[in-house]
């Protein structure tokens, strides 16, 4: 302490020190408060700040932060110990320009000397912390004691000494030149020279001070408050000694710290504090304490962050964040202390001490020091901000702005103190911030990522107000039922392509019935839903529910599912046939290409003999549910057929097709383009169109016309419409008066007689009464008329009719609409209910 304020008041003076100390104890206080906070809300392990920011802030952070603080410790050991062989050598050093000293003065100088001593003294470290935490403390305490003599001595000196001139040997650099400092004692004028900053040349380093290099030495002074936080590990009651402890530390320091400022700028020359950074022993009324002092507390410094960078670095193994590089440090001895952490820590300052001079690292120490902090202060933030009900700590004297202030202090410093250093840390965290994203084994620590987006989307989906809808942002939002995804993992990746970033649910039902089970069956399955997601790179939801058949679970879930403004308004459908499922899943890219296999959670599939889950009849009424609950419905039939990484290879020539049918094939008569299922249809298409994988695929829209309907001004209204819908689309012209004429000859009459009149009033309910008007003649000459357009298309689109209202001629309507889709390939029959398309700006 008394050294390194001699240092700031000589070049910054006393105005620029106390500013210096106010704002090192404002960064240092509020980081202070957020690791009291953390400490008190509970069980603490070793690794003290590494620990803490580790299981706040997740794996990434909590190993990259530990990285920079052992680092941190690291350097700061080789800047105590730097800081101890420069305080030897001024007191024992042979003067420069003499081949022998004479007294005390024996020790040579030169760079390797320095580095022979700076050994001796880290192995001296090295042998305490290999003893262990207990004989460190007993040892701490020891010099604590020495330190607080040495403190009331320089206190009673600066009163009791007379003045006197200080006879000032300067380094070998600057030659024989020799100078006088001056101790004038309390004197007014010497107050008034030392007021003001008057930096000038290091005479250790020859490199010229500025605030930023002052202030960088100065805050190594204080780095000390993670001592105690950095033992957690070794601490008995760590969550009530942290607190004390800390906070203590700082109150006595900064008050020493100011005191001894400006005790030092009232009694001593501008020179005598420039250039002569030992000269408290020649003041003293009893000078060895003071050169016993000072070499205890650099030798304690020192062992301080030797063993707290061993315990950071024990932590980090013990957690497997770097897998086997960290493997050796894992061993203990037999007392629980971490020897090889401590002998790789010694290891690492060791290679530091090489860097020679104690300010030559200080700015890049107190740069990782000022990152740590910032970060200590940021997992405080986000628990904070997160409001998990978890978080209650015992210590309650911190909120969100001590911890942003913090920050925004640590941020500052670090770039004023040097900006390249800076700049270079945060990528090195950066670095390692993405290294233990993709490599890093998952944790079960909990992830305050996850808590923060809770509070966000929460408070997101509150403010996402249906009654504010617009056309113009209608995206969908779907919910794809699936009975088992071995047989619809294709279809499950084609739907993803369709939700344009809405909002995307795999829906499952078990038909079981709670009442009768010991427990819900849904909990064992959700892991492997999530694994299936996780594996096809699907951006979906999943929800399952228990219900007695299908049809109620399918209305449960299309009641239930979602939340506030963001709920399936389209539901999506496997088609109903007699074709026997295929497990897709085994050959799916997601599995082949990895080698993985499929995911165990889900049965086999349905043996072509068994019998279904559901009827005919049960299907058609989920169709006739959803669309009673204005949502849109989509059946996909043989979408597991579609091989879309072919389509994409062959997508430059010839490019693929989707074929697009917006006219109702079961309803000739009432044949229209722009009515609200044949826009949602094109909307639909041209969705899939704007996904990445499809964008090189060609809308081709297909226009049925009869003899003697002006079918050129059809093509150019449906062109405008598209025009306005900014729709690109090529229009295929289609004759079907041989389609249309088989219809008419099973109908009542030619259209616009009064049977197609009580027809439409019919359709006012929105349930057309044509089915049993249908031939399978008719459709099945439909289908042949859609099959007969090539070339073959990736995926048609075709209209999808209501069912009827009697429900006795649900069985009719689905034999219809599979003869109509019979040997299509991927099909997906369309019904929309919403207005969708919109030509507005």
């Amino acid at each position: 302490l008394p050294s390194s304020a001699g240092f700031v008041v000589g070049h910054a003076g006393l105005y620029q020190a106390l500013a210096m100390f106010a704002v090192a104890y404002f960064i240092i206080g509020m980081t202070v408060l957020s690791v009291c906070a953390i400490a008190t809300n509970g069980a603490l392990d070793a690794g003290g700040a590494y620990y803490m920011i580790s299981r706040a802030l997740g794996p990434e952070f909590g190993g990259s932060i530990g990285i920079m603080f052992f680092l941190a410790n690291v350097c700061g050991s080789a800047l105590y110990v730097l800081g101890l062989v420069e305080a030897v050598v001024d007191s024992f050093g042979i003067p420069p320009g003499q081949k022998a000293g004479s007294g005390v003065h024996v020790l040579p100088q030169s760079y390797w000397y320095e580095l022979l001593y700076g050994t001796v003294l880290l192995a001296l470290c090295l042998l305490v912390c290999l003893v262990g935490a207990s004989i460190y403390a007993k040892a701490t305490f020891l010099i604590f004691l020495i330190v607080a003599a040495v403190l009331g001595t320089m206190l009673v000196s600066f009163f009791a000494t007379r003045p006197l001139r200080v006879p000032i040997r300067l380094p070998h650099f600057n030659g024989s030149e020799t100078d006088n400092g001056s101790f004038t004692g309390f004197s007014l004028n010497t107050l008034r020279d030392n007021l003001g900053g008057g930096y000038t040349v290091d005479y250790t380093t020859g490199q010229m001070m500025s605030f930023s290099s002052v202030f960088a030495v100065m805050f190594n002074g204080c780095t000390g408050i993670m001592a105690g936080s950095n033992m957690s590990g070794d601490l008995k009651r760590p969550s009530y000694s942290i607190p004390r402890g800390t906070i203590s530390a700082v109150l006595f320091t900064y008050l020493v710290y100011n005191l001894l400022a400006f005790l030092m700028c009232a009694t001593c020359n501008r020179i005598l504090l420039q250039k002569d950074y030992g000269f408290l022993r020649d003041i003293s009324i009893f000078p060895p304490l003071v050169t016993v002092g000072i070499y205890a507390a650099t030798l304690s410094a020192a062992m301080s962050n030797l063993i707290g960078a061993s315990r950071i670095l024990y932590a980090l193994a013990r957690d497997d964040l770097f897998g086997r590089a960290l493997a050796l440090a894992k061993k203990t001895s037999a007392s629980g202390n971490p020897v090889m952490a401590v002998i790789l820590s010694w290891l690492v300052v060791q290679v530091v001490l090489f860097s020679g001079k104690l300010n030559t690292i200080a700015g890049v120490v107190t740069t990782f020091f000022l990152l740590v902090y910032a970060t200590v202060n940021l997992a405080c933030l986000a628990l904070e901000w997160a409001s998990a009900p978890n978080f209650r700590p015992t210590f309650r004297y911190f909120t969100w702005h001590t911890c942003l202030l913090g920050i925004a202090g640590c941020c500052v410093m670090m770039f004023l103190i040097s900006p390249v250093s800076a700049s270079a840390s945060l990528g090195f965290l950066l670095i390692l911030l993405l290294a233990l994203h993709y490599l890093s084994p998952s944790s079960t620590w909990g992830y305050i990522s996850q808590a923060l987006i809770f509070h966000q989307v929460r408070k997101y989906l509150l403010m996402l107000d249906v009654r504010k809808d617009h056309v113009k942002f209608w995206r969908p939002q779907m919910l794809l039922m699936v009975q088992n995804p071995r047989g619809s993992s294709r279809l499950i990746d084609f739907v993803n392509d369709l939700k344009k970033s809405g909002l995307y649910i795999l829906g499952h039902v078990e038909l079981q019935d709670l009442d009768m089970l010991p427990s819900d069956p849904l909990q064992p399955q959700q892991d492997s839903w999530l694994s299936l997601v996780d594996k096809l790179n699907v951006k979906a939801f999943v929800s399952l529910t228990l219900a007695p058949s299908v049809r109620h679970g399918v209305r449960q879930l299309l009641f239930t599912s979602g939340l506030g403004g963001m709920r399936p308004n389209t539901l999506v459908l496997g088609f109903y046939d007699d074709e026997a499922p295929q497990d897709g899943l085994a050959r799916h890219p997601a599995f082949t290409s990895t080698r993985e296999e499929v995911p165990l959670g889900f049965p086999p599939l349905r043996a072509p003999t068994s019998p279904k889950l559901l009827s005919a009849q049960e299907y058609v009424g989920i169709v006739a549910d959803a669309l009673k609950m204005l949502r849109n419905v989509l059946l996909a039939r043989q979408l597991e057929s579609l091989d879309k990484a072919w389509e994409l290879r062959r997508a430059a020539s010839p490019p693929s097709t989707i074929h697009v049918w917006p006219v109702n094939l079961l309803r000739p008569d009432s044949a229209r383009y722009a009515d609200t299922c044949s826009l949602f249809l094109l909307q639909m298409a041209c969705v899939l169109n704007m996904a990445r994988a499809w964008r090189r695929a060609r809308l081709r829209l297909f226009l049925c016309v009869e003899a003697g309907t002006m079918p050129h001004a059809q093509e150019e209204k449906l062109r405008q419409l598209l025009k306005d819908l900014r729709i690109q689309a090529q229009i295929q012209l289609v004759p079907w008066d041989a389609i249309t004429r088989l219809h008419w000859q099973t109908c009542r009459g030619p259209p616009g007689g009064p049977a197609e009149e009580e027809e439409e009033e019919e359709e006012v309910v929105n349930f057309p009464s044509n089915t049993t008007q249908v031939s399978d003649e008719y459709v099945c000459a439909a289908n042949k008329l859609v099959l007969e357009q090539s070339p073959a298309p990736a995926v048609r689109f075709l209209y999808l009719p209501r069912p009827p209202a009697d429900t006795s001629l649900y069985p009719l309507y689905l034999h219809q609409l599979e003869l109509l889709t019979r040997g299509l390939g991927p099909t997906v029959l369309v019904h929309g209910v919403s207005a969708v398309t919109s030509t507005q700006l």
